[in-house]
C-alpha cells in the first residue's frame, strides 16, 4: 500500500514521530499534517480550513503510486492550539503558525510547506509530493 499512516497527539508526538524519522528512508515521501481535533459535539474538525483541506490533500496521496508516509499530528482542541506556548508553535522544527500545515520531512529537516490558507489547494499539493 503506497500510503502509510501515522497519528499522533501532542502527548504522544515524540514516539510516533521518532518511528516516522526512523522509517522515512523507505519512502519516496513523508508528510506530516498538522490538523485541528474533531469537536466531540459534532464528529468535525473545528477548523474550517482543515474541513476544506483534507479531502483534497488525502486525494492527492492516495492517488500517487508513490510510497508516502504520512504523519497526521493533530493540535488539540481550539484553546489548545490557540496558546501562544502551544508545543508546536515554538518547536523550532515546525514553527506553526496555522492548521493546517502540511510539511515535507526529507533528511530531518522541513524540505517544503503548505500553511491554512493554501493546504486545500490540490497544485500545490502535487508539487510538495513531487518536491519542486
Amino acid at each position: 500500500m503506497p500510503l502509510k499512516v501515522l497519528e499522533a497527539t501532542v502527548s504522544s508526538f515524540d514516539g510516533v514521530f521518532e518511528k516516522f524519522r526512523s522509517e522515512a528512508a523507505q519512502n519516496k515521501a513523508n508528510l506530516i499534517l498538522f490538523l485541528a481535533d474533531n469537536d466531540p459535539a459534532t464528529s468535525l474538525s473545528w477548523c474550517p480550513d482543515c474541513v476544506r483541506a483534507e479531502p483534497a490533500i488525502y486525494m492527492k496521496l492516495e492517488a500517487s503510486s508513490d510510497e508516502i508516509a504520512l504523519l497526521r499530528a493533530y493540535v488539540g482542541d481550539r484553546p489548545t492550539w490557540r496558546n501562544p506556548h502551544h508545543p508546536w508553535r515554538v518547536d523550532p522544527r515546525f514553527k506553526l503558525t496555522g492548521v493546517p500545515t502540511l510539511i515535507r520531512w526529507e533528511n530531518n529537516t522541513v524540505k517544503g510547506r503548505l500553511e491554512d490558507h493554501e493546504s486545500h489547494v490540490e497544485s500545490k499539493i502535487e508539487a510538495l509530493l513531487a518536491d519542486k
